[in-house]
């Protein structure tokens, strides 16, 4: 155990090197395909240049008949035509049939659900359609895919990191039975260091402890020595997606993204926070980081909690109870509805998280606000969005005004023209990095999680949600966003259209090739 533990942490540190090397190496390759063919080979060039784009025409063809959606497959093209070693190979190991990619998950159904659950869901969505009947039909498109819709679930909203982890930490100190994490970042720092030492204690006392983090995101953030450490002292630590794994496979392209805290099974959260100091303002990276997330307290809590059981027993692991140990205790009494909801590469190309989004939009009548870091959806998103801007919805588009990465605001700056001319409105929060993941429509709906608004989380992240319907925690979002919007800056259509050439070109180059950033 200990020489597989060795190997794995000296696989680990080199997996990293070893991708960027390869990616190098191919390019060089092809690089000198050119070079041979050019100077030694200039007899048979031409023929041997026509079977390379003869064979790259046949992949790209086979692209483009695909299921995949129309970013992936032109990204995928342009490169295999213009670079056809270079490309194909990268397209062997990266792309293909994004259904054909399948992670190293054991193929498990998530936890059942009890008669009288699903009983309630469904009585509850015929109140619904008496109540809102606008959006009973977002309610059955996500039953229909196991996502039950619960009642008598508190919901407390956070506007920030630090409001967040303080709650969160706190009732993490009174924990009796079970803490699980499920993270993309879990990064050392202050922040980690005051919930370590809680769970340090909790895990001596008996509290069960699991957690599961993405390694891909912690690649340089949490040691292999806090690791071990943290499993000495009796926590359950699995790893989504190891980066040594990478060496053989190269999946690095699925991530584990979701950020999903339960607390004895009565209590979940979620939303856009990782366990990172940025996002509690110890560390100032790029401004503000202004996020968000939210606290289900009650039946809606299992929606959350059986997605992660779900998640650690497709990792090969297991519980020391039932999965109904993990369930809620208690009822609280609160009007409207939530509904958990989870999504990931493993259900491609069927996308919950995308269609709920989509269906948002078509079914928004009044005013559609949105917050996300990074903007980058399909042609048909964006038409949709224009198409209820330009039928009087008041469509409100929010991003940072500090990006973490300055060719994700160049993307989302691609959008803005198309966007502006039909009537969406879009503010930049002028403070910093704006990290919150909502949507909030017609005052009776929001949606708060993990997702972001790009291909990454609409179909190769693991994600995770909750859809409230007629709570009153819809507005506390929408005063959260009002806040945003009084501390950005709007874009002027005028202003932007006069923008340099130069950033015109690069938007659309940087945007075929979003697929990848």
């Amino acid at each position: 155990m200990k020489k597989r533990t060795i190997k794995q942490t000296t696989e680990r540190r080199i997996s990293a090197s070893l991708r960027i090397a390869l990616v190098l190496l191919l390019l060089v390759l092809n690089i000198a395909s050119v070079v041979i063919l050019t100077y030694f080979l200039q007899s048979h060039a031409f023929i041997i240049f026509a079977l390379l784009e003869l064979i790259a025409i046949g992949a790209a063809v086979n692209i483009q008949s695909s299921d995949s959606p129309g970013s992936y497959k032109l990204a995928w093209t342009l490169l295999v035509v213009a670079v056809p070693v270079a490309g194909m190979v990268l397209y062997v190991l990266w792309g293909g049939n994004v259904q054909s990619k399948k992670l190293n998950l054991l193929p498990l159904p998530p936890p059942g659900s009890r008669s009288m659950e699903l009983r309630q869901s469904s009585a509850g969505q015929e109140r619904l359609g008496e109540v809102l009947p606008n959006w009973q039909r977002t309610a059955r498109l996500l039953t229909r895919r196991d996502f039950l819709l619960y009642r008598n679930t508190a919901a407390t909203y956070f506007s920030s990191g630090t409001a967040f982890f303080e709650d969160a930490l706190r009732r993490m100190e009174k924990a009796e039975r079970f803490i699980f994490l499920e993270y993309f970042i879990l990064a050392e720092g202050k922040l980690w260091d005051r919930m370590q030492s809680i769970l340090t204690e909790k895990a001596r006392h008996g509290v069960e402890i699991k957690i599961v983090f993405d390694d891909f995101g912690n690649i340089t953030r949490m040691r292999n020595e806090t690791i071990e450490a943290m499993r000495a002292e009796g926590m359950e630590v699995c790893v989504f997606n190891p980066v040594h794994q990478y060496v053989n496979r190269l999946y690095f392209n699925y991530r584990d993204h979701r950020k999903i805290l339960c607390i004895d099974g009565q209590y979940a959260y979620t939303g856009g926070v990782n366990v990172a100091d940025e996002y509690v303002g110890i560390l100032r990276r790029f401004g503000e980081w202004k996020d968000g997330g939210v606290l289900l307290d009650g039946p809606g809590a299992w929606g959350l909690t059986a997605q992660f059981l779900h998640m650690w027993e497709m990792l090969g692991e297991r519980f020391h109870n039932e999965h109904d140990y993990y369930r809620p205790l208690y009822d609280r009494e609160s009007p409207g509805w939530c509904q958990p909801f989870g999504d990931g590469p493993m259900n491609n190309p069927d996308n919950p998280a995308e269609d709920v989004y989509f269906q948002c939009i078509t079914n928004a009548r009044r005013s559609l606000w949105f917050t996300t870091p990074y903007f980058a959806v399909e042609d048909s998103m964006v038409r949709a969005l224009c198409m209820a801007a330009g039928s009087g919805v008041d469509v409100r588009l929010m991003l940072p005004g500090i990006p973490d990465h300055k060719y994700t605001q160049i993307v989302a700056g691609s959008y803005y023209e198309l966007l502006l001319r039909h009537g969406v409105k879009i503010y930049e929060f002028t403070p910093g990095f704006l990290h919150t993941k909502s949507l909030t429509a017609d005052g009776e709906i929001a949606i708060l999680g993990s997702i972001n608004m790009d291909y990454r989380s609409f179909q190769l992240h693991c994600e995770c949600g909750v859809v409230f319907y007629g709570a009153p925690v819809i507005a506390d979002v929408l005063r959260d966003m009002e806040d945003i919007q009084s501390r950005s800056r709007q874009v002027d259509p005028k202003s932007w259209a006069k923008r340099s050439r130069f950033k015109k070109i690069l938007e659309k180059v940087l945007r075929v090739f979003s697929i990848w950033m």
